[in-house]
């Protein structure tokens, strides 16, 4: 397998989920013994989470191209935001480096029309609901529409993804919140709804929809293994 780099610690919680599906891709693939040859660059969140806010997205660019530059030095042949929100600053990234960025839209795409589905529902924090970067991503390379919550509803999943899910904290109300806003998601024709924050897996599964649950970060891992092959 190639070296998969990984520009992680946004947050931690979702980056040791990453680490521990491609490790067990491996482990499926060549054996009990196997493991996927990895190099973590793990951020501190709140570092990162002070500058989202403030909506320096040119000081994130080169934070996150700087660390994708040293991992391709250290030997990475392959890399993965592990992240929906910073691709917001893909493109930076990708402009620091010679070997290839996973973008964590495409093999969501690839499942969702794979399922015969155009048109999806979106959650993840403020910025990735409300900006272009993913969902106009998914129109204009795959043709998929997507809806996004109500003001209300983007609140309440932008608070509990930064009050509550990125600090390892789950919930009984913030499921029965998730769940709330994918039925009205359903309600307004969506096919089927991508957890389009890494974290979100945490907390909210199949049995919490109606209709089919796209993890990115599943997704995103099991992509991975494949282009490492």
């Amino acid at each position: 397998m190639k070296m998969i780099g990984l520009i992680g610690g946004m947050s931690w919680e979702s980056s040791a989920e990453y680490y521990r599906l491609l490790n067990q891709g491996a482990r499926a693939r060549f054996g009990p013994t196997a493991s996927a040859p990895c190099l973590l660059w793990s951020f501190d969140f709140a570092a990162i989470e002070r500058l989202q806010h403030r909506g320096d997205w040119p000081a994130l660019g080169e934070l996150l191209g700087d660390a994708a530059a040293r991992l391709e030095q250290a030997g990475a042949e392959l890399l993965l935001l592990c992240t929906n929100t910073m691709h917001r600053v893909a493109g930076a990234v990708e402009r620091r480096v010679g070997v290839p960025l996973l973008h964590i839209a495409d093999p969501t795409a690839a499942a969702i029309i794979a399922r015969g589905f155009t048109r999806v529902g979106l959650l993840g924090t403020a910025f990735t609901m409300e900006q272009d970067f993913y969902a106009g991503r998914l129109r204009d390379r795959h043709g998929i529409d997507v809806l996004v919550p109500g003001a209300e509803d983007r609140a309440t999943v932008h608070r509990i993804i930064y009050d509550e899910l990125v600090a390892g904290i789950i919930r009984p109300e913030s499921r029965a919140a998730f769940r709330a806003v994918i039925s009205r998601l359903v309600s307004e024709g969506a096919q089927g709804v991508i957890l389009g924050c890494t974290e979100i897996m945490l907390l909210v599964g199949a049995d919490d929809s109606p209709v089919p649950l796209f993890d990115t970060t599943t997704l995103h891992a099991e992509a991975a293994i494949l282009a490492a092959l």
